[in-house]
């Protein structure tokens, strides 16, 4: 099954911290969702598609992480994209600090707060077409 135009492959590498003052390419997600035309994640397209947005986390010293891009309603303002990796449990899911207002474009920053609730930021590195 081909997906529309609209779905993008979008890589994140942590950003500058005080224990990555370079940011680090070994820490990061990669991610497939689908961008409107302001870059912002549609969760119209989404809600059809939602098998098709999967996420791949991976962090230097630990095996890669296999989830989904899920959603919670609530409006542009209030609605919540997280990662979830195990549907059975909710103490893995990595939400998105206001992911559904964030335009994913290369150079822009958004941030994840991990499954220990420690919040990463992230610099969107590449956002490219799904093939």
């Amino acid at each position: 099954m081909s997906l529309p135009h609209a779905f993008k492959r979008i890589r994140l590498h942590l950003a500058r911290s005080k224990e990555f003052p370079e940011g680090s390419t070994r820490h990061g997600y990669e991610f497939v969702a689908p961008l409107d035309a302001d870059d912002h994640i549609d969760p119209h397209l989404w809600q059809r598609y939602r098998d098709h947005c999967r996420v791949r986390r991976f962090w230097e010293g630990e095996d890669d992480q296999f989830g989904k891009l899920m959603y919670r309603p609530g409006g542009r303002q209030h609605g919540r994209w997280y990662f979830d990796y195990d549907v059975a449990r909710s103490d893995d899911d990595e939400p998105g600090y206001r992911f559904g207002s964030h335009a994913f474009r290369v150079g822009e920053y958004v941030t994840i707060t991990d499954a220990h609730g420690e919040q990463h930021t992230f610099r969107v590195v590449s956002v490219q077409p799904v093939t």
